[in-house]
C-alpha cells in the first residue's frame, strides 16, 4: 500500500494534508511545533491580509461572513484552526514532532525514483512513496551585513511582535516590501517617527478600488493580464499619485506591475505625506548608533528592523540533493517539482502574487495528478521530474507574478495531458509526445 508525507502543518501542508484525504490516499503529517497554523502565530499583531476575505479561503470553506474585507492575524489564524478541525486534521497530525531528514530510497534510478526515507526527532525511520514538502519559507531570517557595528536595537521582522519591542524615538525599517512597509506604518502609527530605506523604485497599490478589495472588482475581469496591469497602474495613479509625489522615492525601472516590485500599501504613502515616515537611501555604513547612507547623509537611531527576507531553507533535505539558483531550489512544474528529484513536491514554495491559501491546493491537486501517474506506471516510477525538466526551464522565483506562474501551471497541465497519452498508446512520454 501506498503512503505519503507531508512536512509542516501551516496554511500549505494542512491544504496538502486535504487534498491527499479526499483523493483517497494514506498520509502522514508532521509539524514540529503544538499547533496548526505556522507563522499565523508569531507574525507582527499588526498584520492583515493583503488579499481580501472572500478571495483568499480554502476550496468550499470560506472565510467566515463577519470577517471584515481584510482580515487580521489572529482572525486568520483562527481561520486556519477551524479548517482543521472542520476536517479532522487534528487526529492525523503528529504535533511536536520534526523531520531531521527525508533521504531518497537507494536505487539505481533517478533520486527519489524508489520513494524517501523519512527521519524523525524521535528517532523513527518511515519509508514513504513520496513527500510534500510545506515546510513554509518565511522562518529562517536573513540579516544582511555592512561594514561597522551598530549599537542599538536590532530585530528581524520575523521576531518583531508591536512598538514595543523598538527602542528609542527614532527607528530605521530596512526593506520596502510588504512587511517593511507595514512595520513603518505601525511606527508612524504609534507616534514614532521612522525612516524607511527604499534602494530601488516600487509600485504601490491601494487594497481597495472604488471601495472594493482590489481581487472583487468584476469588471477587471472582462481584461487581458496585460490590460489589467495597465488599468490598475492608472487607478494607482489618480488615487495616489506616481512615486515623484512623495520624497525620496526613486523611481521604478520597470514598466508595468508584473516586471517589478509591487507593495500593497498605501497608508506608508499617506505617513510620508504626514512627515512621519521618511525614505532613505542604502546603508553604507555603522558608526555606534548612526548610520551612514550612500547618498552621504547619517542619522541616529535606537532601533534597526530588519524586512530584509528569508532564506528558503530545507534543513532535513541534504544541500547535495538540491540545485539553486540565487539561493533558491530551482523548480518545474509551477515551482512544485525540484530539479533532479522524483516524488517530492513543493507545496508553497512558489508564491505566486495575490490570495495565497487557494493556490495551495492547485499546488497539492498538481502534484496528486503526478503521483497517480507515478503509482500508475508497472514499476511505480514513471519520471515526470525527467520529462518536465526537458521541457521547462527551472524556476529560481519564489514571490513571482501571478500571470506568469498561471502560464507555467497551463503549461504543466498541457504537458502531463501529453504524458498520459503517450503512455495510453504504449509511447515513451518524451518530448516527442508533444509533436
Amino acid at each position: 500500500m501506498t503512503r505519503y508525507c507531508v512536512i509542516g502543518a501551516g496554511a500549505a501542508g494542512i491544504s496538502a494534508l486535504q487534498q491527499l484525504r479526499e483523493a483517497g490516499y494514506d498520509v502522514d503529517c508532521y509539524e514540529q511545533t503544538d499547533r496548526v497554523g505556522g507563522h499565523w502565530h508569531t507574525d507582527y499583531e499588526a498584520l492583515h491580509l493583503i488579499t481580501s476575505r472572500d478571495m483568499t479561503g480554502f476550496e468550499n470553506f470560506p472565510m467566515p461572513a463577519h470577517y471584515p474585507h481584510f482580515p487580521r492575524r489572529d482572525q486568520v489564524r483562527a481561520y486556519l484552526e477551524s479548517y482543521a478541525e472542520h476536517h479532522g486534521h487534528y487526529d492525523i497530525i503528529r504535533f511536536n514532532t520534526s523531520v531531521d531528514s527525508v533521504v531518497p530510497i537507494a536505487t539505481d534510478g533517478p533520486a527519489g525514483s524508489a520513494g524517501w526515507t523519512v527521519t524523525l526527532d524521535t528517532g523513527e525511520r518511515i519509508d514513504y512513496d513520496g513527500v510534500l514538502v510545506a515546510n513554509g519559507h518565511l522562518w529562517d531570517q536573513k540579516v544582511p551585513t555592512f561594514p561597522g557595528t551598530f549599537a542599538g536595537k536590532q530585530l528581524h521582522s520575523g521576531s518583531y511582535r508591536n512598538t514595543e519591542d523598538i527602542d528609542g524615538d527614532r527607528v530605521l525599517v530596512v526593506g520596502a516590501g510588504n512587511s517593511g512597509c507595514d512595520l513603518a506604518v505601525d511606527a508612524a502609527q504609534h507616534r514614532i517617527d521612522a525612516d524607511i530605506v527604499i534602494r530601488e523604485g516600487t509600485y504601490f497599490q491601494p487594497k481597495t478600488y472604488f471601495g472594493v478589495p482590489r481581487q472583487e472588482v468584476a469588471w477587471m475581469g472582462e481584461f487581458s493580464a496585460d490590460e489589467q496591469d495597465l488599468i490598475a497602474r492608472l487607478l494607482a495613479r489618480v488615487s495616489i499619485g506616481e512615486w515623484k509625489d512623495y520624497p525620496g522615492m526613486p523611481e521604478p525601472k520597470f514598466r508595468t506591475l508584473a516586471e517589478g516590485r509591487t507593495v500593497v500599501n498605501d497608508l506608508l504613502l499617506y505617513w510620508l505625506h504626514h512627515g512621519r515616515v521618511s525614505v532613505v537611501p542604502g546603508i553604507e555604513r555603522f558608526e555606534g548608533s548612526t548610520v551612514h547612507f550612500t547618498d552621504g547623509t547619517a542619522r541616529e537611531y535606537g532601533t534597526i528592523l530588519w524586512a530584509t527576507g528569508f532564506h528558503a531553507s530545507l534543513p532535513f533535505l541534504d544541500e547535495s540533493l538540491l540545485q539553486r539558483q540565487r539561493a533558491v531550489p530551482l523548480r518545474f512544474g509551477a515551482g512544485v517539482v525540484p530539479k533532479g528529484l522524483e516524488k517530492l513536491y513543493f507545496i508553497g514554495l512558489a508564491a505566486p502574487r495575490g490570495p495565497q491559501i487557494p493556490v495551495y491546493g492547485v499546488q497539492a491537486k498538481l502534484a496528486i495528478r503526478m503521483i497517480a501517474l507515478h503509482e500508475q506506471a508497472p514499476d511505480g516510477y514513471a519520471n515526470v521530474q525527467g520529462y518536465l525538466s526537458t521541457l521547462q526551464d527551472g524556476e529560481d522565483r519564489v514571490d513571482i507574478p501571478s500571470v506568469i506562474w498561471n502560464e507555467q501551471f497551463a503549461d504543466t497541465e498541457r504537458l502531463l495531458d501529453a504524458f498520459t497519452e503517450a503512455r495510453s498508446i504504449g509511447a515513451s512520454p518524451s518530448a516527442e509526445a508533444l509533436v
